[in-house]
């Protein structure tokens, strides 16, 4: 019955619920550290990650799971994080600008919301399969 929920497209999902999070909490490090001298500004690499999700990374070959002992690759094997060295936009070394950044927070939370709901309508279309006689 697990199985049901390991497919393709709830994998692809997940795995974007969880690089949307991480954005989260660099877009929210970018905020808190508007004020900070030298500070670079960060940013998810979603293309990274998806490809390497998709198992894609470095012409790696997506692993295939034959008995329930083999082990699984979890997470991201980079962390996906980029950070932007080339601008400057202050005399203090700064590249923070913080509308920019909550635009990029705005961004996020819709893209967030409709992977949310691509994953209950996968779901809602289990549970549909299920219940049917």
């Amino acid at each position: 019955m697990s199985d049901w929920l390991n497919t393709p497209v709830i994998n692809i999902l997940e795995k974007s619920l969880d690089a949307s999070s991480l954005r989260y909490k660099v877009l929210a490090n970018n905020v808190a550290n508007e004020d900070t001298p030298d500070f670079k500004r960060s940013d998810v690499d979603f293309d990274l990650l998806l490809g390497e999700a998709m198992g894609q990374t470095g012409g790696e070959l997506p692993l295939k799971v034959t008995s329930e002992r083999h082990l699984q690759k979890t997470g991201f094997s980079s962390n996906g994080v980029v950070q932007d060295q080339g601008t400057t936009y202050r005399n203090d070394g700064n590249n923070v600008d913080i509308d920019k950044e909550m635009v990029n927070v705005a961004e996020n939370g819709i893209y967030y919301n409709s992977v949310t709901r691509a994953i209950s309508a996968q779901l809602s279309h289990l549970r549909t399969v299920i219940t049917q006689k």
